[in-house]
């Protein structure tokens, strides 16, 4: 048997309303938990392109070494004035050359030689590399005691594989350049600010980028007062514009939103399949994960979303109930004793059923072990007055209703345990943001709210950054960082971190 916590009221928290056609209100999905990018036919078709783009690379690449160093070891044969012997040099070549492709390309990868046509570096960047490769193979040749006829055949294998590296790449470029161009293959960019940074932009930018020419299909705006783009809504009006315009990228002019509005801009755009690219000043969102894209005129930096969602959410799903599957039935006898501690030693029930807000800001019962003595619902009102908590939060680090046994548990979390049984129903996660009680979420901003687009976690940013030292505008960031950012190997990170954070009870009452 569990406490039951207060019922709605007052109209403060948010209740499921059918619609004026008497429909049932959609059930609230979490956002990371839709299809895998590759199950989608825009983003199938760009990732068959990059696949197509690496692998003629590599080619064109590994067709460059193979005559660069080949050249090479026919000009070390006229210099030293002996017979050019074709078989054997190709047979020489042959001797290194698989392990020359392994590097190189490995080389190359890590160069970001293979990049988007938009982030290649060029020339500089080649030579530089196969510089690498050639002190790779040096060091290996010398390791193994391979005898070097001549060390002067290194240095001009890479001045030669380099010129045919670069001339094939240009090459490249040039041929699909015009392919693209014959195709038809633009690149369809909505643009958001306003007024004269709006034009400014818009003219920056010009009609062409790294060969890819531009279809600007509309502006997000307050006004049409001077702009020469057709203005499909204002902010407002971003979610229906995302939804009906083919765009494949959106622009945003920095110095025309504030922080929160460029966040909810990038939400929105990322929840679409919609690359976010800003034209900067300065601005604290710029530090999330950007890459910065050349421009023409203009530098444009990438906000990237999180990467595999709907493949990661599946294995996010799976890892949270083999693990909480696991934890439950291996810790029974701690948890057992836990129970019994604290249905001995005060009374009323084992568990409390407190009443948070969860996903799509829909209320659910959230089971901890209680720790606190049967009356602390009725006692809190008298203790606001001393609240030490920032923000919406409320926390007294000495808080006389927590019991002794609560107390310990509290400081190394085994009052959460029960939660598990919330992930296992599906309500909760093992790392999301923290739910917050129903006195709390009343005390919300309506910019908080993003962060009720995914489950609520057991642990996550706040657990393992501070947990209750920290700021109430603290948390609210990391909140946003982690929905910006987040992937498997971020939660797997997060769930490790806890581990030493529970240990140490850093914030912890």
């Amino acid at each position: 048997m569990a406490i039951r916590t207060p019922q709605r009221g007052r109209g403060r928290i948010p209740a499921p309303v059918a619609s004026a056609t008497g429909r049932r209100p959609r059930v609230p999905v979490d956002i990371r938990s839709g299809r895998p990018f590759f199950l989608t036919s825009s983003q199938l078709a760009s990732a068959g392109r990059r696949l197509a783009s690496i692998t003629a690379l590599v080619v064109l690449d590994l067709s460059g070494l193979a005559l660069g160093v080949y050249a090479a070891l026919v000009v070390r044969e006229l210099y030293y004035g002996g017979p050019v012997l074709w078989g054997f040099i190709w047979r020489v070549e042959t001797d290194w050359l698989p392990f020359l492709t392994l590097v190189t390309v490995l080389v190359f990868s890590q160069a970001e030689l293979y990049a988007g046509r938009e982030h290649r570096p060029g020339f500089g960047r080649i030579l530089s590399s196969l510089v690498l490769v050639a002190l790779i193979t040096l060091a290996f040749g010398l390791g193994t005691g391979h005898q070097f006829s001549t060390y002067g055949l290194t240095p001009t294998a890479v001045v030669f594989t380099a010129v045919a590296i670069s001339a094939l790449r240009a090459s490249y470029e040039a041929v699909t350049q015009d392919l693209m161009r014959a195709l038809g293959t633009k690149r369809h960019a909505l643009l958001a600010g306003a007024g004269e940074s709006l034009v400014d932009l818009h003219r920056g930018l010009g009609s062409r980028r790294s060969g890819i020419d531009y279809e600007f299909v509309g502006a997000i705006a307050p006004s049409a007062d001077g702009i020469d783009l057709p203005v499909l809504g204002n902010l407002r009006d971003l979610p229906e514009v995302l939804a009906e315009t083919r765009a494949d990228e959106l622009i945003v002019t920095d110095s025309d939103f504030d922080e929160r509005e460029l966040l909810e801009i990038v939400s929105l755009a990322h929840r679409q399949g919609v690359n976010v690219l800003v034209a900067p000043k300065a601005t604290e969102l710029l530090r999330q994960r950007p890459q910065f894209v050349p421009g023409q005129g203009v530098p444009l930096f990438e906000l990237r979303p999180p990467a595999f969602v709907g493949l990661d959410w599946f294995v996010k799903r799976g890892f949270d109930l083999a693990v909480s599957t696991v934890v439950l039935l291996l810790g029974l006898p701690l948890w057992l004793l836990t129970a019994a501690a604290v249905k001995l030693t005060s009374r009323g029930p084992v568990f409390y059923r407190d009443e948070r807000i969860g996903l799509g800001e829909r209320p659910f019962g959230m089971l901890k072990f209680r720790t606190m003595y049967a009356d602390a619902a009725v006692l809190q009102a008298e203790l606001e007055a001393s609240n030490e908590a920032d923000g919406p939060l409320f926390k007294i680090r000495e808080d006389p209703r927590v019991t002794a046994v609560g107390a310990l548990l509290r400081r190394f979390s085994l009052d959460e345990i029960p939660q598990l049984w919330n992930v296992l129903r599906g309500q909760m996660s093992l790392v999301g943001p923290r739910p917050l009680p129903l006195r709390d979420y009343a005390l919300l901003e309506a910019w908080h709210r993003k962060r009720y687009l995914v489950l609520p976690g057991i642990t996550g940013l706040w657990q393992i950054s501070g947990r209750s030292s920290l700021v109430f505008d603290d948390l609210v960031r990391l909140d946003f960082y982690y929905l910006e950012n987040w992937s498997i190997w971020l939660d797997i990170s997060v769930l490790l971190k806890t581990i030493p954070a529970v240990i140490r009870g850093t914030g912890a009452y």
